[in-house]
């Protein structure tokens, strides 16, 4: 996820009114526009069809009998000698998985099974991958810090956005929910060594001539310390196994070099990640440009996590659906003004962890750039742009109820204040297969629509 920081094309503004109503009972916001038909009482609930890809490599050896018995008996012997062969290459792939299968899959007090599939491990909170960090062993997750002034805490509720908290087990207090890694999620990495890891190479402000494209609202040019939105989710398409789909936030700072810092967090799909089309909760950090430092989620020491409610990693439901019930999720990310840590909070009050801060260089004092927006990998297999989709696949335009959407966004300033962002810009790298418009109005405040299908007429 290489960041973008040339505007291409300032979208049109589009002011739209809205109103926003909350089911507490059903635990999930509903949003609802005045421009479309009806309200929405009920919220999207049913979970993603797709079925899990997991790719399976057997190999065959075929030996026929031999009209001569001595051919035969060659034959049997040939055969019993491949069966126990394995190539050395291969023998120390293996190798290679199973000592890091050891490292990040840590010893479970409780066991959880998702209904899609996953396995959930309820880890002690000191023993998770974080604490292997040098800086940190020996050490516990530290308390809540102060909240930034003018974030509202009221109608905390109960965290059940995630597939895997609906088989109705838990995971006790002193533990954290962690995603196990399989054999089978290492195999599909494209690299052993930087599985977990975006792709490691030079980050530059202009993407054109980059496989990853991006539909973006971003703010620069002050000194910030935190931000928060609101945005909707989705199941989008992904074309093959090796791009991705996703919608986020970016905590900046550094230069556009190899010092690049970021902090991330939001939604993605992402079938070589976690082998199927889910849309699932996800962090990332890097401080050094993708290069060698930084994870998704807690596949590497880093990220503390401190709640025992939510896997990071883990699918979401439910989804947005085209001209139907609106699903979105809440994301504060902060730098907590006494000890300097930058803390991730998903809803009202549910605080996922942090990242110490003294795992970057630059973002140990501020950002200096705040992002939200879109992503997607366009691999042009076949010569022509990709048919992965971007949000919900649908062009800004079409707006609420079938468009993406990011609503009432917010930074924080050197007071540890939520404001609104001071001249937000929008832009699109390539607006005919992915597009942007944003806006403001009294309940969304700072808000944009965005999007698209990628591949079509005029996208080739």
């Amino acid at each position: 996820m290489d960041f973008v920081g040339a505007v291409l094309q300032r979208a049109k503004t589009r002011k739209t009114k809205c109103y926003c109503c909350f089911d507490y009972r059903r635990r999930q916001h509903q949003c609802t526009q005045t421009e479309t038909q009806g309200n929405f009482s009920t919220m999207a609930s049913s979970f993603p069809k797709t079925s899990p890809i997991i790719p399976i490599f057997v190999f065959f050896l075929l030996v026929s009998s031999s009209i001569c018995p001595v051919l035969s008996s060659e034959s049997s012997k040939l055969h019993a000698t491949n069966q126990a062969f394995r190539p050395k290459e291969e023998l120390q792939k293996l190798k290679i998985i199973r000592e890091h299968l050891k490292k990040i899959n840590k010893p479970a007090a409780k066991t959880i099974q998702s209904p899609d599939g996953d396995i959930i491990d309820c880890v002690l909170s000191h023993q998770q991958p974080a604490f292997d960090h040098p800086k940190l062993k020996g050490q516990k997750p530290l308390d809540p810090p102060v909240r930034p002034r003018g974030h509202n805490l009221n109608n905390m509720v109960a965290v059940d956005f995630q597939l895997w908290s609906f088989s109705g087990e838990s995971c006790p207090e002193g533990t954290i929910p962690i995603r196990r890694t399989t054999e089978k999620d290492m195999l599909r990495a494209s690299s052993l060594t930087r599985f977990g890891r975006k792709p490691g190479r030079h980050v530059r402000k202009d993407s054109i001539s980059s496989d990853h494209e991006h539909a973006v609202g971003y703010v620069n040019g002050q000194q910030y310390y935190g931000a928060k939105a609101s945005m909707n989710v989705w199941s989008p398409t992904v074309a093959n196994q090796y791009e991705f789909s996703l919608s986020q936030m970016w905590i900046i700072s550094g230069t556009f070099g190899d010092d690049l810092n970021t902090i991330e967090a939001g939604w993605q799909v992402s079938p070589e990640l976690y082998g199927d089309n889910y849309p699932r909760f996800f962090t990332y950090w890097t401080s050094d440009a993708y290069q060698a430092t930084g994870c998704y989620n807690l596949l590497c020491s880093g990220f503390v996590q401190t709640n025992n409610g939510i896997a990071i990693g883990a699918a979401i439901s439910p989804t947005s659906s085209y001209n139907g019930g609106q699903f979105d999720i809440s994301l504060l990310v902060w730098k907590d003004p006494k000890h300097g840590n930058w803390w991730l909070e998903f809803g009202s009050g549910n605080l996922v962890g942090y990242w110490p801060s003294f795992l970057f260089t630059h973002l140990r004092d501020h950002a200096s750039m705040v992002q939200f927006g879109g992503e997607i990998v366009n691999s042009r297999e076949g010569g022509f742009h990709t048919s992965t989709q971007m949000g919900s696949g649908h062009f800004a335009e079409e707006g609420f109820g079938k468009a993406s959407y990011f609503r009432n966004l917010q930074v924080v300033d050197w007071d540890n204040n939520l404001i609104p962002p001071s001249n937000l810009q929008v832009l699109a790298d390539n607006p005919n297969c992915y597009d942007i418009q944003g806006g403001i109005n009294r309940v969304w405040g700072n808000y944009f629509y965005y999007g698209g299908p990628g591949k079509n007429v005029k996208c080739p």
